[in-house]
């Protein structure tokens, strides 16, 4: 087992782990990023639910040296349709929890907010819904503190893929899926103390990586059994190298300041421009090519990680 090197920049990673695969590749960029210690990875929300959510992402983050992870699923959220293409697939591999051994993802963040003792970013890649109920949560045996107390002072950005935002109003999957998803949307957008920073589906719908990984990859396995074995959309790894980075301009991006609303029927979004506004998207300044090298190279198959970050 690799050792694990705890002194980076703490993160909880939300994740919907569902029916799309670039949830896993954005997913080995942080188990890297964390065996490197640039990333802290304190928890992972598992923000849809289903009978293999936990004991499939646990097989693969035990692949990826992050076996001991907490994790927290929404057991509520099981209304999101379709069925997952390639959890099953990674049941060949050990793993040592079940849904039942998940926390509520309310308490998980709570906990580890309230016993961090630097500054914790939030990264999103799912469904918004877990988060929202964290900012609406009143005090408890936790903290006294509510959950948008905590979070003003204990957290620093919040990275999202959500949203389209090269279109007014914009419609994507993480804030559209369905009322549970665009009511967490509308809340984390009007609760949120602090700094948002939104990827959208622009960005990278056509930013396909993942296509060149070793046969052998647990990696390329997962891509395979999602039909994705030539490189899929890259909007989750994408948001979270750019979290990694936390440097717009040093990962390509044009900020855009202002402050983003989400519609809680909907789910459209909406965004009127402020230079003094909490929330930014970000916009491509370079070719496609840029974005997908970037992505191929943190997620290769052979890849000396500790040299790279």
């Amino acid at each position: 087992m690799r050792e694990n090197v705890l002194h980076g920049r703490n993160v909880i990673l939300g994740t919907d782990w569902w029916t799309d695969c670039d949830d896993a590749v954005a997913i080995r960029i942080l188990a890297r990023a964390h065996l490197a210690g640039r990333f802290r990875a304190l928890g992972i929300v598992i923000n849809a639910c289903f009978e293999l959510s936990v004991p499939s992402l646990d097989a693969y983050l035990t692949a990826e040296g992050l076996c001991d992870i907490p994790l927290a699923l929404d057991r509520d959220a099981v209304d999101f349709g379709r069925n997952p293409p390639y959890q099953a697939g990674l049941m060949k591999y050990p793993h040592r929890r079940e849904n039942a051994d998940a926390e509520d993802p309310v308490r998980l963040y709570r906990r580890l907010l309230a016993a961090a003792d630097a500054p914790v970013d939030i990264l999103e890649i799912g469904y918004p819904q877990a988060l929202a109920a964290f900012l609406e949560s009143p005090g408890d045996d936790i903290s006294p503190l509510t959950g948008r107390e905590l979070a003003a002072q204990k957290c620093g950005r919040l990275w999202m893929m959500a949203g389209r935002w090269d279109q007014d109003p914009g419609r994507e999957n993480n804030f559209a899926r369905n009322v549970r998803a665009s009511r967490g949307g509308e809340a984390v957008c009007r609760l949120w103390p602090g700094e948002i920073v939104f990827l959208g589906y622009e960005i990278g719908a056509d930013v396909l990586t993942g296509g060149h990984l070793a046969k052998y990859d647990i990696l390329a396995g997962i891509l395979r059994d999602h039909g994705s074995e030539n490189g899929r959309s890259s909007w989750d790894p994408m948001l979270v190298e750019l979290a990694l980075s936390g440097d717009f301009a040093a990962s390509g991006y044009t900020a855009h300041r202002g402050w983003a609303t989400v519609d809680p029927e909907t789910g459209e979004n909406r965004f009127v421009c402020d230079p003094d506004g909490r929330h930014c998207f970000v916009s491509r300044r370079e070719p496609i090519e840029y974005y997908r090298d970037r992505i191929d190279r943190l997620i290769a198959s052979e890849c000396d990680y500790n040299a790279f970050f």
